[in-house]
């Protein structure tokens, strides 16, 4: 709802008083009258300047700042913090989103955004010896200057093509409470010119890219085994009809089976895909022919050497122009994926365009059912987790290079809408222009939708933002803004690569499982493993609490200890060490119990492989003592994860050995993990995670209803 409170013709009119004077920076007392034609002047108590305090104001530690910023990837954002002097100090000291908080304006409504301020730091600094009504006082203008804020955001934001002026900078700082008084002691204001919003791509069209009902290749040696062959032998051998195929090559007739034809000219038909594997300086003239011709709905750019480099960055721009004013067609023009990008495997579409041999890197389908998607701006990122973590096993992966056309938030946008995909994991090195803002309302969408959003976004300190622009001709924007833009629409950001995968590979698993709050139940033989358990259980995020078992399922533990003649040896607690003497059926039956108290919302079962109780061995010396067995928790454990509403999830603290046993359970649907700290640590992000997820969903369904 609008503000009506904010005279936007008045803002507008003192911008172009200054821009009449070619002036970017407004003064102060310009800068002030901005705040009155907000209609948070009064509230501010900034009408005169009688009633500011005196220069050392800036340095009480109850002094907060708020603030519109305009950033070159997600457009508006409104910010909170600490302010004064000493701001930077705790900037600096604090970990991310404790001394500022930033959103999107679009993402949130002023109540929303003072919540979250509440949860800082600097609000609890701000807050810690203040008077019960000084409190009230401060939060009630908080609330005004938010919601102000936030509309004068969404207005002056690069993002609204009817923006007359673009806010780089407002900010109020310091602003305190003095004798029952909500001050402002400064104002400052920066503004810029409007700028040019790129023509929406087709995005319709990458079902095309992904599910091709024609393919041509440009780039196959008849003679040897470069890209282009390795590219041709790849989607031959994933399956993909060679009369669908076309290799353009002039004086060749066939090659491997496959029809060649000289040129784009002498197609009989326009193709869904045509994957380019030229050298760089032979792809601008073709892009052009491309769109002369029409003779593609959609490209795939594998060369490097397309805007990575400073002397491929000029004709990069321009192919760029080019491709942005193609999209003025009716049916939109051609969209192009890459350059610099690995390809596409589509599992559903039957092909496979990466230049990996398969024998490098076996597209062998592990899960009972692909549930996933993988969109990898880095090609050698996405195959070297696939390597080390099959299970993984994505049913889409794409490699987005260096989004010359296709974005990140086209692709999201794609596969938030497929009712096949539950998840949908990202490596980001960064944006074009405004797409993050596009992403952050594409990951709401997909969230709403039901899915769940891993993302790895590159550039969190100032190495990594540099080594992104060499990679991949990206600019990455502020990590901080980045991390807290995308958590708040709902996607879960990862820190370091691990956590990527193992996050992707949990809710791969779990997705479909029911998550009604943080209450965990541990369970093991090992007395380090439990112990582990409660130590990991809680991240820099979120945590989950050790759940008190009801008494009925205290009473049903202790029954299964005395039946193993363990109850002298243990006792019933959460975490629960059930001894090493526990067999397989004592491991099902606790985590079963477990499961079905009302009291657990999930279950972290330790599986103990190197306990001699347990049937764990592919092989064993004792005949039929192996995961074979009929009794062997790698057969029960699988009917009572997949029964149950709740996620169970399995640890086998073991060596190379137990790879069968661990193999047996994951390719039946059981999440597992090699190491119990990865596992638990992982369950609390996701289950914190799904639970704000949920809460999106249903401020969405309110909001609408």
């Amino acid at each position: 709802m609008t503000n009506t409170k904010i005279n936007f013709s008045a803002i507008t009119s003192i911008l172009e008083k200054a821009a009449a004077t070619e002036r970017k920076e407004l003064l102060e007392r310009e800068a002030y009258q901005i705040l009155d034609e907000a209609g948070i002047g009064s509230t501010l108590n900034t009408a005169t300047a009688g009633d500011k305090p005196g220069p050392d104001a800036v340095s009480d530690r109850n002094a907060l700042s708020v603030s519109i910023s305009n950033t070159r990837d997600f457009g508006a954002i409104i910010s909170a913090g600490v302010g004064g002097i000493d701001a930077g100090i705790y900037v600096e000291g604090l970990r991310n989103g404790q001394a500022v908080i930033s959103t999107s304006p679009e993402l949130c409504d002023a109540g929303e955004f003072l919540e979250l301020f509440k949860n800082t730091f600097a609000y609890k600094q701000a807050t810690h010896s203040t008077q019960a009504r000084e409190k009230d006082i401060l939060d009630g203008g908080l609330l005004e200057i938010s919601a102000a804020f936030i509309e004068i955001a969404r207005f002056y934001s690069a993002t609204n093509p009817d923006a007359p002026f673009v806010l780089q900078d407002l900010t109020i700082n310091p602003v305190i409470i003095r004798n029952g008084v909500m001050i402002c002691e400064g104002v400052y204001c920066r503004f810029g010119e409007p700028v040019a919003i790129p023509i929406p791509r087709p995005v319709a069209k990458i079902d095309k890219l992904l599910h091709p009902t024609s393919i041509g290749i440009i780039g196959v040696s008849g003679t040897k085994m470069n890209f282009g062959r390795i590219i041709l032998n790849n989607i031959i051998n994933s399956g993909y009809d060679i009369n669908k195929l076309t290799i353009i090559k002039p004086g060749d007739e066939e090659i491997d089976g496959v029809k060649c034809a000289p040129d784009l000219k002498s197609l009989e038909y326009k193709l869904d895909l045509f994957v380019v594997a030229v050298t760089a300086d032979v792809v601008f003239g073709l892009v052009d022919e491309v769109i002369e011709t029409d003779a593609a709905e959609t490209v795939m750019l594998i060369p490097g050497g397309l805007g990575e480099t400073q002397k491929s960055r000029e004709q990069a721009m321009a192919m760029m122009a080019k491709l942005n004013e193609a999209h003025k067609k009716a049916d939109g023009g051609p969209i192009f994926l890459g350059g610099n990008c690995l390809g596409v495997v589509s599992h559903p579409g039957n092909y496979d365009s990466w230049f990996v041999p398969q024998e490098r890197l076996p597209r062998t389908q592990y899960k009972q059912k692909r549930n996933s998607a993988f969109i990898s701006q880095s090609g050698a990122f996405m195959i070297t987790r696939l390597s080390k973590n099959p299970w993984m096993d994505p049913l889409y992966m794409v490699a987005t290079g260096n989004q010359n056309d296709i974005t990140h938030s086209d692709m999201l946008n794609y596969f938030a809408d497929r009712d096949e995909i539950d998840v949908i994991g990202l490596y980001i090195e960064g944006f074009k222009d405004l797409d993050g803002f596009a992403f952050a309302k594409a990951v709401r969408s997909a969230v709403v939708n039901g899915k769940d959003i891993i993302v790895y976004k590159a550039g969190q300190n100032t190495s990594g933002r540099n080594s992104t622009f060499g990679h991949t001709a990206s600019i990455a924007g502020e990590y901080e803004i980045c991390d807290a833009v995308l958590t708040r629409a709902g996607a879960i950001v990862t820190n370091d690569f691990s956590d990527f995968a193992d996050l992707f590979y949990m809710a791969g698993c779990i997705h479909h499982k029911k998550i009604n709050g943080n209450r965990l139940a541990a369970i093991s033989g090992a007395g380090f493993e439990t112990v582990g358990m409660a130590d990991n259980s809680q991240t820099e995020e979120y945590s989950m609490q050790m759940a008190e078992f009801d008494q009925s399922t205290m009473e049903r533990l202790a029954k299964i200890l005395k039946a193993k003649k363990l109850d002298a040896l243990m006792e019933v607690r959460n975490p629960f060490d059930i001894n090493p003497g526990s067999d397989d059926e004592a491991h099902l039956l606790c985590t079963a119990a477990a499961a079905e108290d009302p009291n657990v919302d999930a279950v972290v079962v330790g599986l103990d492989p190197i306990s001699p109780m347990m049937r764990t061995m592919d092989k064993s010396s004792r005949p039929g003592f192996d995961i074979h067995s009929d009794e062997s928790i790698a057969t029960t454990l699988i009917k009572l994860a997949s029964d149950c509403e709740k996620p169970i999830i399995g640890i086998i603290e073991g060596g190379t050995i137990y790879e069968a046993f661990a193999k047996k359970l994951m390719g039946n649907g059981v999440c597992v993990f090699r190491a119990t700290e990865r596992g638990v640590r992982c369950l609390v992000t996701y289950t914190g995670a799904r639970l704000r997820a949920d809460k999106i969903r249903k401020n969405n369904q309110r909001s609408s209803e």
